[in-house]
């Protein structure tokens, strides 16, 4: 499959490899100091495109409470303390305490993974810590507003007879994609964001505190299988971002014999990933009427130097 208007950038299979990875990059298709990578697709008549979706008005959060998950799924991260404070007899304010960007519904950006001795995206190295290079607070700048695509693979599956089970490592292959584009009627284009469901975070919301424990303990979820093949679909699709409702974009636990999507993903190809989203109520509404698009807005914080961002995003049908 390929993108609409995606012919100006070189297909994957041209592009210059790293044996050592046994992965190629797109250093060499963006400008040396980009910091955009894949949203560089995203342009204003890409966002004025997007406007056509908004037929119902209907609007979606796709963010978890920051408060969630709780407990966390990561033993680096103390739980989110939220503070209200009087700052005099009528007026309040307040600040959290142990906020971590990416705990949540999350944006992970250009310092959040390296390909290992080649470096981060575009190859940059750790100078990129000494100031604000590829940091996050350049997509809260430029915005990530486009058509988004609900690739709804556990409707699909459900649909089917053959429902997904969420707490399986099942990865996704390349061909259930493009099966679930197919059974939608869906072509992806260039500068869309891409949103995946698998219906892991549908589970995770409906259940008791006692279940999210165990969400916590055994963290095992469908994903995007980590290997080239789904690095070259994605590549050549001509989407700005992928975005799971799944707490990893892959399957988890990982292949190391496959690889690390991530990587591929990251470093070397510059995407932006989107992961933890709450896509349930925005498939139930485009399954309803059988559309599967949305003008799709998301803003990141804007920290400078961020390694990541709360996803911050909604979808408007």
């Amino acid at each position: 499959m390929t993108a609409t208007g995606a012919t100006e950038l070189p297909r994957y299979a041209d592009l210059p490899r790293i044996e050592e990875l046994g992965a190629r990059h797109a250093w060499t298709v963006f400008p040396p100091d980009d910091q955009l990578g894949r949203l560089n697709l995203i342009s204003d008549e890409q966002v004025k495109a997007a406007g056509v979706e908004v037929q119902t008005g209907e609007r979606f959060n796709l963010s978890f409470p920051l408060t969630l998950p709780d407990p966390s799924w990561s033993t680096q991260r103390k739980p989110l303390v939220h503070h209200v404070f009087e700052q005099n007899r009528n007026v309040r304010d307040d600040y959290l305490d142990q906020f971590y960007p990416q705990a949540s519904s999350q944006w992970d950006g250009f310092r959040h993974v390296r390909a290992r001795e080649f470096g981060f995206w575009q190859g940059a190295g750790e100078e990129i810590f000494d100031g604000d290079a590829l940091g996050i607070s350049a997509w809260a700048d430029h915005g990530i507003v486009t058509r988004g695509v609900l690739i709804d693979v556990a409707g699909h599956l459900e649909r089917r007879g053959t429902p997904l089970d969420v707490r399986e490592n099942v990865a996704i292959e390349v061909d259930l994609l493009v099966e679930t584009l197919e059974a939608q009627n869906c072509v992806l284009r260039e500068g869309d964001v891409a949103l995946i469901r698998t219906g892991y975070a549908d589970a995770y919301l409906a259940a008791d505190r006692d279940a999210r424990a165990d969400f916590a303990d055994r963290r095992d979820c469908p994903g995007l299988h980590a290997g080239e093949e789904m690095a070259e679909f994605l590549w050549d699709s001509g989407v700005a971002a992928v975005v799971m409702d799944n707490p990893a974009i892959e399957s988890v636990p990982g292949d190391p014999a496959v690889g690390s999507l991530h990587r591929r993903l990251i470093p070397l190809l510059g995407f932006a990933l989107g992961e933890l989203f709450d896509l349930g109520a925005l498939a139930r509404a485009s399954a309803r009427d059988e559309r599967w698009t949305c003008m799709f807005v998301g803003v990141p914080f804007t920290l400078p130097g961020g390694v990541g961002s709360p996803a911050n995003s909604i979808a408007l049908r």
